[in-house]
């Protein structure tokens, strides 16, 4: 059994994915992260393919992760307090369906985790208005251009906020 079978994949979209991978690449179990587009109809978009809204892909970022290390469960909590699963269409001052909110799930268990996961969220007194993220299977993930890449890494920065 080679490493790559051992860990799994998680796919999430909540704003501009800068900050969103920064996030999760520094999570102890998180092996890799990718920043790309999932969810359109365009083939092999760029990132100003994705920004003129004709797309429909949300700006993604793909964990892969050792789940004996990090669950599933943990990959959602964090992606539930990175951003405001409120608002529909935006996160801060981006505004776009490419700054939604979603749950690319790959197998049955991720669903029903992430299902699981947004009807508590729901039920807590966290938000008053209602979570709109989707929970959708996941389509063909395409990786955003180099320099999108562990963006804020690069430039020694820990979030977006200048």
């Amino acid at each position: 059994m080679t490493d790559e079978n051992k860990y799994e994949k998680a796919s999430f979209a909540a704003g501009c994915f800068w900050g969103v991978e920064e996030a999760f690449r520094c999570l102890n179990g998180v092996i890799s992260t990718t920043v790309g587009y999932m969810g359109g109809v365009t083939d092999n978009p760029t990132y100003n393919d994705v920004c003129s809204g004709t797309t429909g892909h949300a700006e993604t970022v793909e964990v892969t992760f050792d789940p004996k290390i990090i669950s599933y469960g943990d990959l959602l909590n964090v992606f539930w307090q990175k951003h405001d699963p409120t608002t529909l269409n935006r996160q801060g001052p981006d505004i776009g369906d490419q700054y939604r909110s979603v749950i690319f799930y790959y197998n049955e268990n991720q669903k029903k985790l992430a299902e699981s996961s947004k009807e508590k969220l729901q039920e807590s007194s966290e938000y008053d208005r209602e979570i709109v993220t989707q929970i959708i299977p996941a389509p063909k993930f395409y990786p955003a251009e180099n320099y999108h890449q562990q963006y804020l890494m690069k430039r020694g920065k820990k979030s977006c906020r200048f």
